[in-house]
């Protein structure tokens, strides 16, 4: 199993969110072992960027949908109230939240001398998954300056598996990460719309894996059996649609995510958060009313297909993380196997 395709749909060039145009991503992996100790490093931070311009001056209509809440994700509160993104999306480990929500703050004040000044404060969104079982995540080894590497990095180049913030994640007992697909909506004859989703994927019981079936030559007593865990998907999208019509598009996640095994458990921080590219919204400006831009009409067919290529490009994102993950050593001398390895 080391390609899958499913649905379909087309994907775009790279099969990647960054095929959303103008959508960057960018990684800090950190891995290292700490001198005389069985302590280790194995941890990250990954920033998606709607686009390269000033994102406090130039926000994206955007949405979250909260799958299941046990979570520590900052900003949502903000962004299902105005529908607004002003930051970029922030992924690390539970522990560094703090840390890389800082640092985001410190690069956006840096890039926007007017906020909590002349203008008001700024939403900054930082979602999490816990990647204790090989990272030492109570020495906290992120930092504030890991986050402003991500943001300044990002670029339209396509990493999976263990890196930046998915270093030290499991997935099914396996080596589980960052993992990206896309879906072209047909929408005329001569226009299509994209779609892009990243997912950092730590959650599932080996037992309920669906693909399991072309994976039973592991040796099972070796795997990881994790009792609960988490997701963040990040979707991303240049159909123009409002801040409802995105959270309509998030829940579809769940059909994606359900169909790789989840049956979103207790402990399960599973969280979706969607922006469309298509119109963007000016911090500063002399108007008295907010155009927003226009958004498509429901009763076409596209929702469907938008619905649709979403669950599979969902699923196919989570697959895509086991794929390009690689067998990883932890703290203590734990080791999760790649999904690939024999």
């Amino acid at each position: 199993m080391s390609t899958i395709k499913i649905g379909r749909y087309n994907s775009g060039a790279k099969n990647c969110i960054t095929d959303v145009e103008g959508v960057k991503v960018g990684h800090v992996t950190i891995d290292e072992q700490y001198e005389s100790s069985n302590e280790f490093a194995c941890t990250g931070v990954t920033a998606i960027l709607p686009h390269s311009g000033n994102l406090f001056k130039e926000k994206v209509i955007a949405a979250s949908y909260i799958i299941n809440g046990f979570g520590k994700t900052t900003g949502l509160v903000q962004l299902n109230e105005l529908g607004l993104l002003e930051s970029p999306i922030m992924l690390t480990n539970t522990f560094g939240v703090s840390a890389v929500t800082q640092g985001t703050l410190q690069y956006m004040l840096q890039q926007n001398e007017e906020i909590g000044d002349t203008t008001g404060t700024i939403n900054i969104i930082t979602g999490e998954c816990n990647d204790s079982y090989l990272n030492s995540i109570r020495l906290l080894p992120v930092k504030p300056h890991h986050a402003i590497a991500a943001i300044e990095e990002a670029s339209d180049v396509c990493e999976e598996g263990a890196v930046g913030a998915g270093k030290g994640m499991v997935c099914f007992g396996y080596k589980g990460g960052i993992g990206t697909a896309s879906r072209r909506i047909p929408y005329t004859s001569d226009q299509d719309f994209m779609l892009g989703c990243l997912v950092l994927s730590n959650f599932g019981n080996p037992r309920d894996f669906h693909y399991s079936k072309y994976i039973n030559d592991i040796n099972q007593d070796s795997i990881h059996k994790p009792e609960d865990g988490s997701i963040i998907i990040v979707i991303a999208t240049d159909v123009p649609l409002s801040d409802r019509q995105l959270k309509r598009v998030a829940k579809r996640s769940t059909v994606g995510l359900s169909r790789t095994g989840s049956h979103i458990s207790h402990g399960s921080g599973d969280i979706v958060i969607a922006f469309s590219t298509a119109n963007k919204v000016p911090h500063f400006s002399a108007d008295s009313f907010i155009d927003q831009g226009l958004s498509i009409r429901e009763e076409q067919g596209i929702m469907d297909d938008i619905f649709a290529a979403t669950a599979d490009m969902v699923e196919e994102a989570i697959v895509s993380s086991l794929l390009k993950a690689k067998t990883t050593i932890g703290r203590n001398g734990r080791a999760v196997k790649s999904i690939i390895d024999k």
